[in-house]
This record gives C-alpha cells, sequence and structure tokens, in this order.
C-alpha cells in the first residue's frame, strides 16, 4: 500500500531482458534503507527489490506489468518516481494507492499558470476506467486531484514543490505516464455494473 507521496527518484543504470521479463538496476539516495523482498512504488508500478549492490538495486518487472505500464519505454538514465510502501500508523497524505497501474496515458497538453502547470492527459476509455471532478488519480505513482475530468481526458494541477521532485519536470507533450485510478472508485464502479 502507497500513498502516492514522491519520496525521491531514481535513475535507470541498467536494463537486461530475461525472457519475458525486464530486470531494471536503479540507483537512489535510499538504497542503503532498502532490503531484499522490499514493494517499492516506480512510477506508481509496485515491484519488489531482488538484489541490492552499494548504491544500486534490482527490481524485476514481469510481461503483464510491462503491457500495462511505461516501464518498457524506460532506457538508461531515465529518472523514475520512487516511493516506498507505507507503514502501518503513518499519516496517508496523499491517497490510497495500490501500485497496481491500470493503464498508460499519453500528455496532450501542459500549461504554464502563474506559478503552476496544468497537465491534460488522454488514455483509451474502452477500458472503462474513470476519473471524477476533485477525485483522486494517480500519474507515473504522483497522487493528485483530477480537474476537467473528461470521459477520455483529465488534468491535474502541478505546484512548484511536485514540479520540482518529481519526473513532472521531465513531461513534454507525448509523454506516456502511468495511471492508477481511485480504489474506491473502482469498487464502486463495479458495484453498480453488478447490479445492472
Amino acid at each position: 500500500m502507497f500513498t502516492g507521496i514522491i519520496e525521491d527518484l531514481g535513475t535507470v543504470e541498467h536494463l537486461e531482458a530475461d525472457r519475458g521479463n525486464l530486470h531494471l538496476t536503479l540507483k537512489t539516495s535510499i538504497t542503503s534503507e532498502l532490503k531484499i523482498d522490499q514493494s517499492v512504488a516506480h512510477n506508481g508500478v509496485c515491484l519488489t527489490v531482488v538484489d541490492i549492490n552499494g548504491d544500486n538495486y534490482v527490481v524485476t518487472a514481469i510481461k503483464e506489468t510491462l503491457d500495462k505500464s511505461n516501464l518498457s519505454e524506460l532506457t538508461k538514465g531515465d529518472v523514475v518516481n520512487i516511493e516506498r510502501a507505507m507503514k502501518l500508523g503513518d499519516r496517508l497524505d496523499g491517497h490510497i494507492v495500490q501500485g497496481h497501474v491500470d493503464q498508460t496515458a499519453k500528455c496532450v497538453s501542459i500549461t504554464e499558470e502563474n506559478g503552476s502547470w496544468l497537465f491534460t492527459f488522454e488514455y483509451d476509455p474502452s477500458l472503462n476506467n474513470v476519473t471524477i471532478e476533485k477525485g483522486s488519480i494517480t500519474v507515473n505513482g504522483v497522487s493528485l486531484t483530477v480537474v476537467n475530468s473528461q470521459l477520455n481526458t483529465f488534468s491535474v494541477a502541478i505546484i512548484p514543490y511536485t514540479y520540482n521532485h518529481t519526473t513532472f519536470k521531465n513531461f513534454k507533450v507525448g509523454s506516456l505516464v502511468n495511471l492508477e485510478f481511485d480504489v474506491i472508485g473502482k469498487y464502486v464502479k463495479r458495484l453498480n455494473e453488478l447490479r445492472n
């Protein structure tokens, strides 16, 4: 379980394809605090630490994860958002995030707005995921509030702190991002489907 509050940025040091899997070696300032078998979110994707060597650690993404996320697009030197799992009893500063990416989206617009930024994303509506105005969404692991919710697009307003301390500063129009829709909204939607 995560909160969507990014703890650190990690740099991709090495990528190794292994049949349908991808082993990612990353370097962060918190590597020394990690342990093998620990869950860590990478751009919002929950992966297990399988090896630690000095400042580097290794996680493995399977085909299902690669198909539903932007991890297959990573190259050496890319930067990802990092969050360790929350501790029981900690404050939930973001929202309930599982680390299970639902689908990807494309950044279609970035507007600077006098001290903040408005990012607009477009996603495939055929997967039946929905956003709601002022609801929660996770973009590359960052807990955010939805503005301008539409059938297949939504926007998020980014403050300078979030812009400077996450991968949002690297986004361009066309950037592919991971989305995790609000888990409570997913349950409500599913219950309504079962009633009909």
